[in-house]
Order: C-alpha cells, then sequence, then structure tokens
C-alpha cells in the first residue's frame, strides 16, 4: 500500500482518484452508525489540473526533485476489514507505524471515515466505510535530464524515457513519473499506457491518445507482432556467437522488486548478440521474445554477465557467483535480507523503491506490489519492474510504501503543541531562489536529512532502443555509455 495509513490506497482507476462518498447524513434505527452508499467511479479520465497543482518542481545537482506537499490516500472498506477495528487493522496490516502515529493522525484531524473525522479507533469497520488519510508527501528526486518527444501524432505520443522515472504513479513516486511530467510541461493528458519500462530503464516508451489506438496496439501485443530491441553494457567478455537464454522466471518479490532463475517460474526466452566488447566490458542487444518481469535482467545474471551497474541482479547478496547459473546458496528470505542489507550499508535503499520505515513493516501483505496506479492490465516488459502484467497484475515498482512514520519520541502532547505548521527556507538551486517548504510535525522526513544521489548513481546501463510493431517502427538513440570507444 502506497503511503497511506490504515490501508488508505491512492487508487487512479483510468486515472482518476477514488470519488468520496456524498457528504449525506441520515437517522438509522436503534442509533447504528449510517454508511453511505459508494458512489459510481468514472474510470478513463487522465490527471488533470488539480493533481498537477499539487506541488511543483525545482532542479538542484543534476536532480529534479519535488516540494513536499499534502495528499489524500483515499480508499474503501476491504472485505477482509470489515467487523474489525479501525485500531486492530492499523496494528495487525501496518506496521510500519507505530500506534502513537494513528492516534496523533487521528487527534490532528488527518483520519476521515465516511468524511467525519475519527474520535475513536475502536470504531468497527463497515462495508463501504470509506477512509480517507492526509499525509505530508516527500518523493525521492530522479535525473534532471529532459523527457524527449521522439514521434507525436493524433494517435500516439512516443518519447525517450529518462533512467530513474517511473511511467506512472506508484509507491513514493507521482509528480516525478513520466505520466505526470508530460502531462504538467507538455499539457499531454489522457494518455493510454501500451507498455511500461522499469523505472532504472530508458528508452522508448510509447503512449496511445485514444481507447481506440490502445486496442488495437494491444492485440498486436496479444498476437506477438511487437518487437522490441533493447540494448545494455555487462559484465566481462560476452560469447561472440548468438545466445539463446529460455530459463523460466519466478518472482520472488513483488515488495522489493526481485525475480530469478526457478524451474517452478514462467517460461520465457530471450535472444543475445554482441555488439562490441572493450577489453572489460561487453555491449549486448536483446531481443525479448516473452515479457516476463526483468527478464532480460535474470537473464543476464544467469548466463554469468550481469548489467555492469544493475542495482539488484549485480549485488555481492547473490554471493560469490553472483547467481551465475542459479547458483545462490540462500533461500529467498535470506537472499532478500541480505539485498537489502546490501542497499542499507550503501544508503541506497531508494534504488530498491523502498525506505527505512519499509524495514520495519514485516513481511509483504495480500495488497504487495499492487498499490501503485496501474490504470491498465497491460502485458509486463522484459525488463519492466513497474509494469502491470496481464498474468498477476502486479507492479514491483508500485510497492507498499508506508506514510512518514511518527517518531517514537514525539508525542501527542508536543503535537499539540505544535498545530501550527512551520515554515523553513529552502535553497532553490535552479534560480537561487528561496521556496518555502511547509514543515509537518507528523512527518519524520520533514526531520531527516537524506543524502541526495549522484545523477550518476540513476542511471542503469539498460536501453529500449527500438520497438516495433504491424504498422509502426520508433527508434532511440544509441546511449553513450553504448559506444564502442565507452571506458569504463
Amino acid at each position: 500500500m502506497a503511503e497511506p495509513a490504515a490501508g488508505q490506497e491512492e487508487r487512479h482507476p483510468g486515472g482518476e482518484e477514488e470519488a468520496a462518498p456524498a457528504a449525506k447524513k441520515r437517522r438509522v434505527a436503534g442509533g447504528e452508525r449510517y454508511v453511505p452508499p459508494p458512489r459510481k467511479l468514472n474510470t478513463g479520465v487522465s490527471f488533470g489540473a488539480e493533481h498537477f497543482a499539487e506541488t511543483s518542481y525545482y532542479f538542484e545537482g543534476g536532480l529534479r526533485k519535488v516540494r513536499p506537499y499534502y495528499f489524500d490516500f483515499r480508499t474503501y472498506c476491504k472485505g477482509r476489514w470489515v467487523g474489525r477495528s479501525l485500531l486492530h487493522v492499523f496494528d495487525s496490516e501496518f506496521r510500519a507505524q507505530p500506534l502513537t502515529y494513528y492516534r496523533a493522525a487521528a487527534r490532528a484531524g488527518r483520519l476521515l471515515l465516511n468524511e467525519e473525522p475519527v474520535r475513536d479507533l475502536d470504531i468497527v469497520l463497515k462495508n463501504n466505510d470509506f477512509l480517507r488519510n492526509t499525509v505530508h508527501r516527500h518523493e525521492p528526486p530522479v535525473t534532471a535530464q529532459p523527457i524527449r518527444i521522439l514521434a507525436e501524432d493524433e494517435e500516439v505520443v512516443v518519447v525517450d524515457k529518462p533512467s530513474s522515472l517511473p511511467v506512472h504513479p506508484c509507491g513514493r513516486f507521482r509528480h516525478n513519473t513520466v505520466i505526470f511530467i508530460l502531462g504538467k510541461e507538455h499539457g499531454l493528458r489522457e494518455l493510454h499506457t501500451l507498455h511500461r519500462l522499469d523505472r532504472m530503464t530508458s528508452g522508448v516508451l510509447m503512449f496511445a491518445k485514444t481507447a481506440a489506438v490502445s486496442k488495437r496496439i494491444d492485440e498486436q501485443v496479444r498476437q506477438r507482432q511487437l518487437e522490441k530491441e533493447y540494448v545494455c553494457r555487462v559484465v566481462g567478455e560476452f560469447p561472440e556467437h548468438e545466445v539463446v537464454c529460455e530459463e523460466p522466471i519466478l518472482v520472488v518479490s513483488y515488495k522489493v522488486g526481485v525475480c530469478r532463475v526457478d524451474a517452478k517460474g514462467k517460461p520465457c526466452q530471450t535472444v543475445f548478440q554482441r555488439l562490441s566488447y572493450n577489453g572489460s566490458s561487453s555491449v549486448v542487444r536483446c531481443l525479448p521474445r516473452t515479457g516476463r518481469t526483468h527478464q532480460i535482467r535474470v537473464h543476464l545474471q544467469f548466463l554469468g554477465h550481469p548489467i555492469v551497474n544493475d542495482p539488484i541482479y549485480n549485488m555481492e547478496a547473490w554471493g560469490p557467483h553472483r547467481g551465475k547459473g542459479g547458483r545462490i546458496g540462500k533461500t529467498d528470505e535470506e537472499l532478500l535480507k541480505a539485498l537489502v542489507e546490501e542497499h542499507h550499508s550503501k544508503q541506497s535503499l531508494g534504488v530498491l523503491g523502498i525506505g527505512e520505515e519499509d524495514l520495519n513493516s514485516g513481511g509483504e501483505s495480500k495488497d504487495s506490489g499492487n498499490s501503485g496506479d496501474c490504470t491498465k492490465s497491460a502485458v509486463a516488459d522484459p525488463v519492466n519492474g513497474s509494469s502491470c502484467p496481464a498474468e498477476d497484475k502486479k507492479d514491483p515498482e508500485s510497492n507498499d510504501v508506508t506514510a512518514c512514520p511518527l517518531n517514537s519520541d514525539i508525542s501527542l502532547e508536543m503535537l499539540d503543541k505544535d498545530k501550527e505548521l512551520s515554515l523553513c527556507g529552502n535553497q532553490d538551486g535552479q534560480g537561487g531562489e528561496k521556496g518555502w517548504e511547509e514543515k509537518d510535525p507528523l512527518c519524520v522526513e520533514c526531520r531527516t536529512s537524506r543524502r541526495d544521489p549522484s545523477p550518476k548513481d540513476l542511471v542503469m546501463f539498460l536501453h529500449a532502443l527500438r520497438y516495433k510493431g504491424a504498422d509502426f517502427e520508433y527508434c532511440s538513440s544509441m546511449p553513450e555509455w553504448a559506444m564502442e570507444d565507452w571506458e569504463d
């Protein structure tokens, strides 16, 4: 679940936030609490001006940053919550937050049930109850590299996506996404996502402008008429001859976004062709014939040639062989723990799409990996950590990310004394102008100093070079790191 308290997910059916129930009061016999009926959702509506106006961007140190802002997470009561108290739901399902956070949020008027402030966390939930939680949201920075439009007509928009940008709102990301930047800075709205690229993967990304075009291209995907070509730089001397890998792939964790080769996994096939070798690394063309999550990256790891700077599949956590031949020597739980600990030591948990508070959240919930804006049941890209694959509709990039937790040393009394939000100056790196950001007494991020990643940290050497269908073909330029004379 993406940053909500009490299961308050950010839901955008077709791009629109979940509508709140009408403010309607009615007396109920016997003093029972009245629950308004749910309103019909208006699907197919894109993000609009009110969403884009939530906050603004600024640029600093080669990074695009989003000023912190207030945001409402909304959801209807899940079936398994019916008959349980709000406090019990908080305590059993959303353990990344101490209960003091939820009590403080209720005292501050941040928790609403059917648009009425929650006064008692012992209230028992009913079917159709509508929950709203207001949080102070901090988004991770992404590269300042602009989104380049490769082609646009009345049917499609094709862009060259920079590395580090998620395609759509998911997890911690909302404004720092391709969909929002295209809407805010290029006036391109109501776009239909045809395919997705992993947040760290760059390259050709297509959107349809109408539902009819989207349906037509989806049919090409189902008929396997869509050809995809990627290029990457891998460790070592890749074989000169063509290599075909058909190892099945299994998802280890949707929450962290990790897969591995396993006989119980789903069948897939990738064709690899070496383009160049500079003495220490090789540039390889990748032709995926299927579309499993992280397919290219997992197959390259299995072959013993992981992508040079892959933040998941080229890590020490996989053991001395780095996962070559499927040799890991750890259980899935041990592998995930080792990966998280390795990134934790490098202060790079953001690369995995998780934060410090997620380390306390326990296992993966039933909603794990499906809390972002999965507006379309598209077939997953082979490198896709942020897709909604039709097979399972899970999105490893749309992770369960909880709201900024209340530090254990923050008491309700302190909150009462600090209800007025203070202001602090923030130096705007682009024009040197001073921006003002609100500090929120409930938000630990406001009191935490984090090291910014360097632009180099936000690049993975995997690029979607070409997409070709029955009646279209779009290509981007070869990235600098894929040039034959490039040096490590």
